[in-house]
């Protein structure tokens, strides 16, 4: 497969950018759901050891995104 994308990158250079975005696209979805599945708090691989591992986050430990700091950023773009 990656001999016949690499031959139809030489017939038609133009694609070169759309196989760039598309991998580049892959790779990073990769390795969002790689990054919630190791460090998200509601994913518990050790059910034995470690049952409920969102117990144990502090009251000022902020691990899911909130409507405030969305607009904070928001407000700096735009």
């Amino acid at each position: 497969m990656l001999r016949q994308i690499i031959g139809q990158a030489k017939k038609h250079p133009s694609l070169i950018p759309l196989f760039i975005f598309i991998g580049a696209g892959g790779t990073g979805a990769a390795l969002y759901v790689l990054r919630l599945a190791l460090f998200n708090p509601d994913v518990s691989w050790d059910r034995k050891n470690n049952p409920e591992p969102w117990n144990k986050l502090g009251p000022n430990e902020q691990y899911k995104v909130s409507y405030s700091i969305v607009s904070e950023l928001l407000e700096g773009v735009f």
